[in-house]
């Protein structure tokens, strides 16, 4: 670092400007013409070597030019020391700017930052100074909030859907029970499988609604049907009926889905898998909790609560029809 010192100017007569200019020439180059070898032409640079450049002692003894034709050593005229500085003053909206970037590996994203904030927030920064986290967790906390609000969307239109079929709320409340099943085997699985919950893991939660309600569906529509079209009583025997029959397609059908997911959620570290892996890991257990579940919960709780939610269905779907 040189400091000019201004008084020691104006007794050698030199002024701030001339000093800046040949150190710069000294210590960056400055080029004086150009050689020529065939067609192609070389800039002639003149500097000092790399030796006087990085020796402070050399720095110090550095020659400059009075007017008057004498040379005076620069630390005559300047006050020099070593720093340790930036290469680069980067700004931001009119003030300084540091970026300090790391990449993480071996834990998610989300509890890294969280811990550099808490450790960060034991230090006390300088007046004016303030830390803002930016980049990928930045990216990440703004797509958390638009899958929020994408994952309560989706529920909605779930019901409005369905309720738009059944006609009755009860109906509906009952096939989407299967949804916090489901959510229980999800989160087991992802606490097994390190405990990380991003974005990819909230993307399988949206899916897994869609696929936990299916089971449901299934389930319950062949209920209503046995009553409506094959003239069965509603009670236990009805129940126990429409179950054993629902049973081996509900089955297969997560079956099938299962054998598609396993691949995904062997080889976490695998190439390609940073986004595939979690989303897998979330739709697998889910899978597995709401299917289980499912043919246990879902006739228990149709078999209380289903004799009033059907009355309300025929109610509704005979009224359409005199429509």
């Amino acid at each position: 670092q040189i400091r000019i010192k201004r008084d020691a100017l104006q007794r050698y007569g030199l002024q701030a400007g001339t000093v800046a200019e040949e150190l710069e020439v000294f210590y960056n180059g400055k080029v004086t013409g150009q050689m020529y070898d065939g067609q192609k032409s070389f800039d002639i640079l003149i500097r000092t070597n790399e030796r006087e450049r990085s020796n402070i002692e050399a720095i110090r003894n550095t020659q400059i030019s009075t007017p008057d034709g004498k040379l005076v050593p620069l630390e005559q005229i300047a006050d020099i020391e070593q720093t340790v500085t930036v290469n680069q003053v980067m700004h931001e909206n009119t003030q300084r700017r540091m970026v300090i970037s790391a990449n993480v590996q071996g834990r998610d994203l989300g509890s890294t930052v969280e811990e550099i904030k808490r450790q960060v927030g034991k230090l006390q920064l300088p007046q004016g100074t303030y830390v803002v986290y930016s980049g990928l967790i930045e990216s990440q906390e703004s797509a958390t909030q638009w899958i929020v609000f994408l994952s309560v969307f989706s529920i909605l239109s779930i019901f409005l859907v369905l309720y738009t079929h059944f006609k009755s709320a009860r109906i509906v409340l009952q096939i989407m029970l299967n949804v916090p099943l489901a959510l229980v085997g999800s989160v087991v699985a992802v606490m097994l499988s390190g405990g990380v919950f991003s974005v990819a893991t909230l993307v399988g939660f949206i899916t897994l609604t869609g696929i936990a309600s299916r089971n449901g569906i299934m389930m319950i529509s062949h209920y209503i049907h046995l009553v409506e079209h094959e003239g069965q009583h509603f009670g236990k025997e009805m129940i126990i009926r429409g179950s054993l029959e629902r049973l081996v397609p509900v089955l297969m059908t997560a079956l099938v889905a299962a054998l598609a997911l396993i691949p995904l959620t062997l080889d976490p570290q695998a190439a390609g898998k940073e986004i595939l892996y979690p989303v897998a890991t979330v739709i697998l257990g889910g899978l597995i909790s709401s299917t289980l579940l499912d043919m246990v919960v879902t006739p228990v709780v149709f078999y209380v609560f289903g004799e009033k939610a059907l009355d309300t269905y025929f109610k509704e779907k005979n009224k359409v029809r005199e429509f």
